[in-house]
């Protein structure tokens, strides 16, 4: 464990910022398996309703407060935004890494905006020539992250391998898993199937040392066949929209259906299966790639969500995949 710092941005999200602080005051808790020390955590937006907040919840525990008082909203456009709004407290949270003050970012706010600034601002890893958004689920009882999930729609091939290389670096490293599998994702499980994108982008990863496991189908996401699944961004972001659709339309399918007398049965089964399939039960989307941690969270996240962003935001500085991302990119086999 370190003590670097965790750059929360306090006006992300639908219910900020009172909903982030009460996450934060979770993350710190003995409600959760590995409690963060509050002064990891450092506070941005606006200074006047932090502290309110906080007051209103018995008190600042510790953290720090980086004022910030402007704020990028859902609905605005990033690129815009980020211009007009310079002391946004997202671009606070980026502003804070990149002078060391903080080695991570956690928001809930405006994805796009998020991307925009943590790649502009910080600049990507030497090596990486895109980053990548990173999503964490769980179908089969163990972790998959899929990435590309909506950060690059024109990739080249290389920047698939590239996107193969962090996700398996992260899966090993971040999330425990052994010698983590990787798969391409694709219409069919022959060599020759798909674009010409996913044609080259199979034989650089056939060719890259990783536990490549082929062409992975999108029914296949439900049967344990890779731990990672490496796709473009705009393939990711329609896969990841549909998972989330489809399981709401499955959960009220569910409940309609349920008999009074399986009520309580089947409350705890949808509960079950909504964590499987919601990647805020791994704190989020991570921006891999970047010159520090960035993690991106739902804008309609509870208290644990952003608990849980906080935790993965900690567990992956504290791990060091940053460097071992380089040292991987640069093809040195001991960092996968």
């Amino acid at each position: 464990m370190t003590d670097a710092r965790i750059a929360l941005d306090a006006m992300g999200g639908d219910e900020a910022p009172e909903v982030i602080l009460r996450g934060a005051v979770r993350a710190c808790s003995s409600h959760v398996a590995a409690p963060l020390a509050p002064e990891r955590i450092l506070l941005v937006g606006d200074r006047a309703r932090i502290e309110s907040g906080l007051n209103e919840m018995g008190g600042n525990p510790g953290f720090s407060i980086r004022h910030a008082s402007e704020v990028i909203e859902m609905g605005d456009s990033p690129a815009t935004a980020l211009r007009s709004k310079p002391d946004s407290s997202i671009g606070g949270c980026v502003a804070a890494v990149r002078s060391g003050e903080a080695a991570s970012v956690v928001s809930m706010g405006n994805t796009g905006a998020v991307v925009g600034a943590s790649t502009i601002g910080l600049g990507t890893l030497e090596g990486v020539r895109r980053p990548a958004i990173a999503v964490t689920i769980e179908l089969t009882g163990r972790p998959l992250t899929l990435l590309d999930m909506g950060a690059n729609v024109a990739p080249k091939p290389e920047h698939l391998l590239q996107f193969g290389l962090m996700g398996a670096t992260y899966a090993q490293h971040g999330l425990g898993v052994g010698s983590p599998r990787v798969g391409l994702l694709n219409i069919g499980e022959e060599s020759g199937k798909g674009t010409d994108l996913l044609k080259e982008a199979y034989g650089l990863l056939a060719s890259s040392g990783l536990e490549f496991v082929g062409n992975v189908e999108p029914g296949e996401l439900f049967i344990d066949r890779a731990d990672v699944l490496v796709t473009d961004g705009f393939t990711g972001n329609i896969v990841l929209k549909l998972m989330e659709g489809f399981a709401g339309f499955l959960f009220g399918l569910m409940r309609r259906e349920l008999s009074e007398h399986h009520a309580a049965w089947g409350g705890e089964a949808l509960g079950r299966l909504k964590r499987q399939i919601d990647y805020s039960e791994y704190g989020g989307a991570l921006l891999l790639g970047v010159r520090g941690v960035v993690v991106i969270g739902h804008g309609r996240s509870d208290e644990s969500a952003v608990a849980n962003a906080l935790a993965v935001a900690a567990r992956t500085v504290d791990a060091g995949v940053n460097a071992l991302i380089v040292k991987g990119i640069a093809g040195d086999p001991a960092a996968i």
